[in-house]
């Protein structure tokens, strides 16, 4: 069952790469990519039941079917559905560069084809690889629209991530050498065999490794200071893929840097790997902070959002535990239901308005009420305030940092999470509630059912889960924490 649920999670993003290559249409075009988005929802929905249960191995063990790998393909799938009802109302806007939508699509459906395949990656290796695949399509989607910055935020975009990605390389390697130490240069660079091994391993060795690994992954994962690529690549790419960079792509990264901190645990009793990742996670909220409070991009707003949230991860697998666990993996099915929600929201303001700047942007719950309430809304949530998911998964990463007496952490956590919400709200204060200058102008026509209904879709589920935290995700989290511990159930 669950190498069929994998066949079509892979296979149905890389048929509609064909299909839109072959026909060229965009009506077939975006019906083959929103078939290969429900059709991965749908296969990746129960996979996180059977993973529950049993961990499952294919393709010579290169591939690993467990709960952490299942949980985030989970919340991949879920962007990638939304994105692509999403992109169908939001691309007809961009009438000249019709003739490249089939383009467009063919590449929306590999990159979510790349990120689908990265969590499943059982080999340190090739899990690089995958990585590395996701930055190679994902850059032209960023400079999609060819305009001069959106070139720019590519190339920054390629560049700043692919040098980060090159540490990941090296620490890789670093980790396969000291592997090799114990067992012997040539064996299986699984997760299982290397926390397995880790115990012989020679600390400094495996510290160095896993400190380059941080750097290399947390580039792409949007942690500061490594995360100069973000704004850029986030403002300039078209809406649809700026929820997938953020919603999706990130949580890839950021699980990399969980599976290597577990093989580093096991190496070395040292406290110096999970004080530099919630060094890094605290640090991440900080400049996060910095920038929300004085932005004027509509865009980079959410962008440094999104480095705000990948801190907070950060922070959540620093202080480990299950505690520490369930919370960052609730956050990250939150978060990127949130963030996609906002982009939307912003996309459909920025092509109402005409521009990405927030200051000639009034008025907005007024002309546009349904859009407008549903993004006043998303935008609460993402600040991390009650009724919303995000506010429990944060009240549960704080308890960590509490039970693991990182103290400290858990107060700058506290007074910059308040920094960001006064200063988030603020910006939205000024674009609902002062009067439009004569200048303002807005078009008339509302968004489109196909740019709402994602909205509706994303707002609601972040409701449920800030006043229901099911009982079943506490013991699946409980799992993950386990497996990545190297104690599985």
């Amino acid at each position: 069952m669950a190498g069929w649920l994998l066949v079509v999670i892979v296979g149905a993003p890389l048929l509609a790469v064909a299909g839109c290559l072959a026909i060229r249409s965009l009506h077939a075009c975006e019906g083959l990519n929103l078939a290969a988005a429900i059709a991965v929802f749908a296969a990746a929905l129960p996979l996180p039941v059977l993973a529950w249960s049993t961990t499952y191995h294919f393709w010579a063990d290169y591939i690993v079917v467990d709960t952490a790998a299942a949980w985030t393909v989970l919340c991949t799938a879920v962007v990638y559905l939304l994105a692509s009802i999403y992109a169908v109302g939001y691309m007809r806007l961009l009438g000249e560069e019709r003739p490249r939508m089939h383009t467009f699509y063919a590449l929306f459906a590999g990159f979510a084809c790349t990120m689908l395949c990265g969590p499943f990656m059982n080999n340190i290796g090739v899990y690089w690889i995958a990585i590395e695949l996701t930055t190679l399509v994902s850059t032209f989607l960023v400079g999609f629209e060819r305009g001069h910055e959106a070139i720019e935020a590519a190339w920054k975009y390629i560049i700043v991530v692919s040098a980060g990605i090159s540490l990941a390389l090296l620490g890789t390697v670093l980790f396969y050498w000291a592997g090799s130490l114990v067992i012997g240069p040539t064996y299986d660079m699984t997760w299982s065999v290397l926390r397995s091994v880790a115990p012989q391993m020679d600390p400094p060795l495996v510290r160095t490794a896993f400190l380059l690994v941080l750097v290399g992954y947390g580039t792409k994962a949007g942690l500061a200071p490594m995360h100069t690529w973000l704004p850029d690549a986030h403002s300039e790419g078209p809406a649809p893929v700026s929820a997938m960079l953020s919603g999706a792509l990130l949580n890839t990264a950021m699980l990399g840097v969980a599976r290597f901190l577990a093989v580093t645990d096991a190496a070395s009793p040292s406290v110096l790997p999970r004080t530099v990742v919630i060094a890094f996670g605290a640090f991440s909220l900080f400049v996060a902070g910095l920038f929300i409070v004085r932005q004027e991009g509509i865009k980079r707003l959410m962008a440094y959002s999104s480095v705000e949230h990948m801190g907070v991860l950060a922070l959540g697998f620093g202080f480990g535990g299950p505690l520490g666990i369930a919370g960052a993996l609730y956050h990250m099915l939150n978060h990127s239901l949130n963030k996609s929600l906002m982009f939307f929201g912003a996309g459909n303001v920025m092509r109402s308005y005409g521009t990405k700047q927030m200051p000639e942007i009034r008025d907005v719950g007024h002309r546009y009420p349904v859009t407008g309430a549903l993004w006043l809304a998303g935008a609460v949530a993402i600040t991390g305030a009650p009724p919303f998911g995000l506010f429990l998964s944060e009240i549960v990463i704080m308890r960590a940092g509490l039970a693991a007496s990182h103290i400290w952490a858990v107060l700058v956590m506290l007074v910059l999470l308040i920094v960001i919400f006064v200063g988030f709200l603020n910006h939205f204060r000024e674009m609902y509630y002062i009067d439009a200058p004569p200048a303002t102008a807005a078009s008339a026509l509302p968004p489109s059912v196909w740019m709402t209904l994602p909205m509706w879709l994303a707002l609601v589920p972040v409701l449920v889960l800030g006043v229901w935290w099911p009982d079943a995700f506490w013991q699946y989290f409980e799992v993950v924490a386990q497996q990545l511990a190297g104690h599985p159930q």
